[in-house]
């Protein structure tokens, strides 16, 4: 059937929260709190309109916090690369990797690791109880063949049964699926407040030393265009703060700081592979084993878990194991759509891999792990620089590829503050559903851990489900409207699951995916 994206629809399998769950930010037994559902299966169309609505996933589980009751709201942060310039910090990482590629170099003293290593582990840490606890079985292969069959079938008795309501609703969201628009942004003016330092919207103060330069040069090329760098060299000006006209003095772009040519005798290669995480790629399994090893030292050494803790299994759970179908449209980009594992390779071994999913409007990160013998090279903040370049060549191929999704941002926490540094950057609204400069959340966040960043009143979340009955539903091996579904139920708690399930997902995807019901 047509109306669902890469051929077969996303299938998901709901469960309310009941409990609170220990906190991986600050480590409150109780506070933590989200609602959850298990990704049998999930089209890339899907979970860009689900992260755009507050969710994220680890592995195939897919989770929403509970915003205005965990300890630690979560905020959807999402950078624009196409805007980004790097700052002097990340400018002295990027100078750091290229000193120690070309000639060896290795920083001396301590060397602060720097953040964007985990945005996955933490984040989930409570939610891997409620996942043991459900201790979820399938048998994805017999549940595709349902889905096969049932398909079939209704395409078939499609006439025969709710005609007009089944028909309505595909083709409502087939217009909508294909549309591949971003979700848009609000304005919104705040006041910052006094006390609270500089106003971040505006472009960092100068020295006054500074400025009476430049006013003394423009002055002077005023009154002399064609020597102005003489006379203002005649005045005991070095000239070295005029560069000749024939060179730019427009700042290196990040593109120049990554890929600045390296001599020939340099001293170390690296080479950054993106492969498809699965394992019918031969690639991602010829090296699944190095990569394992890796992710292993990695856990022991920098959230200190024991060996146990990391076995093949949970680490297949979590970092490889995807819901997401890949999908290569021909106005998409030349990898595809997906979930990638992009493998940092030092003399022909990787020291670093960071999960990523590639999808309509971003390539979100999910995790990061890498080599702690090669702490001093920033690898955290790093690859995140390259995560970002990456986005803006996908974006060459793919216009509406233009954002870099980083996960949570939890101002509360002062070890994840350190993504509002990527600029600009904008924070979810967890109420309205609309992106806001990070900026003007800022003075928000300052006086209260759960904020609604969109300052209109009337403004409501544009995609809020509003006819539930036509939510999709998976059940006894056949598809049909909640509607239809509904009348069979007599459980009033069932009722309740599936209306806050319809309230979270949104109006376009409830009827988009397959709601399983056993």
């Amino acid at each position: 059937m047509a109306f669902w994206a890469g051929g077969s629809p996303s299938i998901v399998d709901y469960f309310p929260s009941e409990d609170f769950y220990r906190c991986g930010y600050c480590k409150n037994e109780s506070g933590s709190r989200s609602n959850g559902m298990w990704a049998h299966s999930m089209t890339v169309q899907d979970y860009q309109d689900l992260i755009d609505r507050g969710w994220r996933r680890s592995g195939k589980y897919v989770y929403k916090p509970v915003m205005n009751q965990t300890c630690c709201p979560q905020y959807t942060i999402r950078c624009q690369p196409l805007q980004f310039q790097p700052s002097k910090s990340h400018k002295k990482v990027l100078k750091k990797m290229l000193k120690f590629l070309a000639k060896g170099e290795v920083p001396k003293g301590s060397c602060e690791d720097e953040p964007m290593d985990s945005t996955m582990d933490d984040a989930v840490a409570g939610d891997f109880a409620l996942i043991n606890k459900l201790d979820i079985q399938c048998d994805l292969k017999t549940l595709s063949d349902d889905v096969k069959e049932s398909l079939e079938s209704e395409g078939k008795n499609s006439k025969k049964e709710e005609p007009h309501e089944l028909l309505q609703s595909q083709d409502s969201v087939g217009e909508k699926l294909g549309s591949g628009e971003p979700s848009h942004s609000v304005k919104v003016h705040t006041v910052p407040k006094p006390g609270k330092g500089a106003d971040l919207s505006k472009p960092p103060c100068r020295k006054a030393k500074e400025i009476r330069k430049e006013r003394k040069r423009l002055k002077l090329m005023q009154q002399n265009p064609a020597g102005e760098l003489e006379g203002f060299q005649a005045q005991g000006h070095p000239p070295s703060l005029f560069p000749p006209k024939a060179k730019s003095n427009q700042p290196k772009s990040l593109e120049d700081l990554i890929f600045e040519s390296l001599p020939e005798n340099a001293s170390h290669k690296l080479e950054v592979r993106l492969v498809p995480a699965s394992f019918e790629d031969p690639e991602f399994k010829s090296s699944f084993s190095q990569s394992f090893s890796l992710y292993v030292k990695y856990q022991v050494a920098i959230h200190q878990d024991l060996p146990d803790e990391c076995g093949k299994t949970e680490f297949t759970r979590f970092l490889c194991s995807s819901p997401l179908e890949a999908e290569t449209p021909p106005n998409g980009p030349d990898c595809g759509y997906g979930s990638f594992h992009q493998q940092y390779w030092l003399d022909g071994k990787i020291i670093a891999v960071g999960v990523i999913d590639i999808l309509p409007n971003c390539v979100s990160s999910v995790y990061l792990y890498y080599d702690p013998d090669y702490s001093f090279l920033s690898l955290g903040v790093y690859s995140a620089l390259r995560e970002i370049a990456f986005t803006r060549q996908l974006h060459e191929k793919t216009s509406q590829l233009s954002y870099y999704y980083m996960g949570f941002y939890i101002h509360s926490c002062p070890k994840m503050k350190y993504k509002g540094q990527y600029r600009p950057s904008d924070l979810l609204c967890p109420e309205t559903y609309v992106w806001v400069p990070i900026e003007q959340c800022l003075p928000s966040l300052e006086n209260s851990k759960y904020c609604r960043f969109n300052q209109d009143p009337e403004a409501v979340d544009e995609d809020r489900s509003t006819e539930p009955d036509r939510l999709q539903v998976f059940h006894k091996r056949a598809i049909m409207p909640y509607g239809v579904y509904k009348k069979q139920q007599k459980d009033p708690s069932e009722e309740a699951a599936v209306l806050q399930y319809a309230s979270l997902v949104g109006q376009k995807c409830s009827e988009r995916m397959l709601l399983f019901r056993n």
